[in-house]
């Protein structure tokens, strides 16, 4: 089976394991793991390598758990990913179920880049209009990009939406070329 494949039946699993509305928790707990595999070198190695038996991991897993506070469904992922050796593709598992759970949950994701600090009132308003546009609850971030001359840049899923200055002369030099 192809890794993006491998990653969505895995999501789908542990969105079915957890139940929805446990879903958030589960994704924050596995970014720590993904996190800590990460910063790890050694902790990595010990999941991804064959040498360590099965037992161990579970072992050092559940420790680790209990110290984090991480639920038993969460662990038990974990070391069922460790065990058929995907674990290496949990970035993309928790990308893809994070995805699958805000389309189950009718809500959507965007980015905002903006070159200054918008207004609380303007927030709201860009709130209501992405909701309009998406038909969905849109959880927001807003990330200041000062080299954005002005306007801003939003990105819901994989749609981009332009009102930047840069974007404006951009599209204003197209019609020109095209006369």
């Amino acid at each position: 089976m192809k890794p993006a494949k491998e990653a969505k039946k895995y999501a789908k699993t542990l969105i079915n394991v957890v139940d929805i509305d446990g879903v958030p928790q589960a994704l924050t707990e596995l970014t720590a793991i993904e996190n800590l595999m990460v910063k790890s070198r050694d902790f990595r190695s010990f999941l991804l390598n064959p040498a360590f038996s099965q037992p161990d991991r579970e072992k050092a897993l559940k420790k680790m758990a209990e110290s984090a506070g991480f639920s038993e469904k969460v662990v038990r992922f974990v070391m069922h990913l460790s065990e058929f050796r995907i674990i290496a593709a949990l970035p993309e598992i928790i990308k893809i179920a994070a995805a699958i759970y805000l389309e189950k949950k009718k809500r959507a994701r965007a980015t905002v880049l903006t070159s200054i600090e918008i207004s609380k009132d303007y927030e709201e308003r860009l709130k209501r209009s992405l909701k309009k546009l998406t038909e969905r609850d849109v959880d927001i971030e807003f990330i200041m990009e000062p080299a954005l001359l002005g306007g801003i840049l939003v990105k819901v899923g994989s749609t981009m939406y332009d009102t930047s200055i840069k974007g404006q002369l951009r599209l204003l030099k197209d019609e020109l070329i095209k006369g």
